[in-house]
């Protein structure tokens, strides 16, 4: 996996307290037990750390852990062209 992805698990398990055994690359936010002001801290939390903008309505019950990792690269990538 990606320093993102690697990060964001980080993130999740350390900031909001999700157990490691259930953060898997597929997990949604909702299986991970995170409401929708959980998800916006942490995309605020993920936007300063690495310099993206990230709009936190499009990731609640729908984007997977890995799905967001891949936003962030995706963004990052845009961010130094």
């Amino acid at each position: 996996m990606s320093a993102v992805y690697d990060r964001l698990v980080t993130t999740l398990t350390r900031k909001f307290d999700v157990p490691a055994d259930l953060v898997r690359p597929d997990a949604t936010y909702d299986e991970l037990g995170l409401d929708s002001l959980a998800v916006m801290e942490l995309f605020l939390t993920l936007q300063e750390e690495w310099a993206v903008p990230l709009d936190d309505s499009e990731a609640v019950g729908t984007l997977t852990v890995r799905e967001t990792a891949d936003l962030v690269e995706k963004l990052k990538a845009e961010a130094e062209a």
